[in-house]
């Protein structure tokens, strides 16, 4: 029995992930997916609460679907993500707040909308295991299938920074066997996928909870060996695992982007050891120094949080000399915000004013910018490789390059999927334009 659903996702990439498995176990159901939630009969909301900006898109969110819900009564309506949670208790508040929510669904546990289609008559996947249900649907573009996927590899995290909520949502830290992510990733290859990104919290510490299993240098290297795939990516690095077998796996692997996401979130020892994040500044410092030492081209991208309770300007001065230092090629900037059950939120008062966090993160993004267009400029000219991604209405291709540089092409023909030299012809902070038409040559 066919029925129309609709998804909508915030978050980060785990969050993508998860609600394309959503999908799929939908799909295989007997749903259809529609672009409008007023079209829907079974809409699927995922959810992120990192930051309180999320959580408040969210609650928007759901005030718009219960007034969907209120002309239409029949509506189906999931909540999955961190906001549901995996404590019963805080579970059992949300369904009393949103008593029009019909499925609540914990992080990354589909079992929930799984019962609920057996009991309407529908015929989900009969496995109980939901890493053997079918892969996930690839997300169409105006021009095709999807050719980039993200594949959870970590699901969960046990490191507990002071801040991160993340635990107290998706649960402690477990490892997928790895036998059913190569399955995976091969299926995907085999529907057209080249580039996939394996996802953990903490996605250096793969398999250290598995007795007699690999770890994440000798799984990026059996993932790259699969045939049509073109580059792997993994995300998200923490410092303190990040081992000389994964940086000499990265630079040794020519299917591996030479691209790390590992967050720094302070420039300040004492902040650093408030947040119980495990190394110093010169420790960072130091590991970074590594890896541009055993792979010259490598992209980095960090991640910095202002307003921390009890931070000075002096010791955000200090995160603002580090970024100069290490110069990375991106950084997600956030301005703190207490969440729930943490320990900052229970003993460290939130003392930086909102105007002091907005001004630190503007002072911080206007660093970037301009060193991201000094560190840019020199791309000008050169030839880039570029794993074309999508094609924009106007024609023109975007994809990246293995640094992770998002790049627009002009006068290009290539299809998504195919790996191209192309020409930068201007280099932005944020970006590069590029043409695959070589330079004209004038007469002398």
């Amino acid at each position: 029995m066919a029925f129309t659903y609709n998804y909508w996702t915030i978050g980060c990439q785990m969050n993508e992930a998860d609600v394309l498995r959503a999908a799929a176990l939908l799909e295989s159901a007997g749903g259809q997916p529609v672009s409008r939630a007023n079209d829907a009969e079974l809409l699927l909301l995922n959810t992120c609460v990192v930051r309180q900006q999320a959580e408040d898109k969210i609650y928007s969110r759901l005030t718009y679907t219960r007034e969907l819900k209120q002309r239409n009564p029949r509506t189906v309506v999931a909540l999955m993500g961190c906001l549901v949670g995996k404590n019963p208790a805080e579970m059992a508040r949300l369904q009393a707040r949103f008593p029009f929510v019909d499925i609540f669904l914990p992080p990354s546990d589909l079992t929930p909308l799984r019962d609920y289609l057996l009991t309407r008559g529908l015929q989900p996947p009969a496995a109980e295991n939901p890493d053997d249900w079918p892969p996930p649907p690839l997300p169409d573009s105006a021009t095709g299938r999807a050719v980039v996927a993200h594949l959870p590899i970590v699901l969960g995290c046990s490191h507990a920074c002071t801040y991160c909520v993340i635990p107290y949502r998706r649960g402690g830290e477990h490892s997928r066997p790895s036998a059913q992510i190569l399955a995976e990733a091969t299926r995907l290859a085999e529907r057209g996928i080249r580039e996939i990104t394996l996802l953990g919290q903490i996605v250096d510490r793969y398999g250290l909870d598995l007795p007699d299993e690999i770890h994440l240098p000798e799984l990026l290297r059996r993932v790259a060996a699969i045939p049509g795939l073109l580059r792997v990516r993994f995300l998200t690095s923490h410092p303190r695992w990040i081992t000389p077998e994964l940086i000499a796996t990265v630079a040794e692997t020519p299917k591996l982007c030479p691209y790390f996401e590992i967050p720094v979130q302070a420039g300040s020892d004492a902040i650093l050891s408030a947040m119980r994040r495990g190394y110093t500044v010169a420790e960072y410092e130091a590991l970074i120094a590594r890896l541009r030492a055993a792979i010259p081209h490598v992209g980095l991208s960090t991640d910095v949080i202002v307003g921390f309770p009890g931070e000075t300007n002096a010791q955000f001065e200090e995160s603002r000399a580090l970024m100069r230092r290490i110069n990375p090629d991106m950084i997600r900037i956030a301005k703190y915000s207490p969440r729930p059950l943490t320990y900052s939120a229970r003993r460290l008062p939130d003392d930086v004013p909102e105007t002091e966090k907005e001004r630190r993160r503007i002072a911080m993004e206007t660093q970037l910018r301009d060193r991201l267009t000094e560190k840019n400029a020199p791309l000008a000219g050169q030839w880039v490789e570029v794993l074309i991604e999508s094609i924009e209405k106007s024609g023109r291709r975007h994809g990246r390059t293995p640094d992770y540089k998002p790049v627009f092409i002009d006068h290009c023909t290539a299809a998504p999927g195919e790996l191209i030299q192309a020409r930068v012809t201007w280099a932005g902070p944020f970006s590069l334009i590029a043409t695959t038409t070589p330079p004209q040559e004038t007469n002398p």
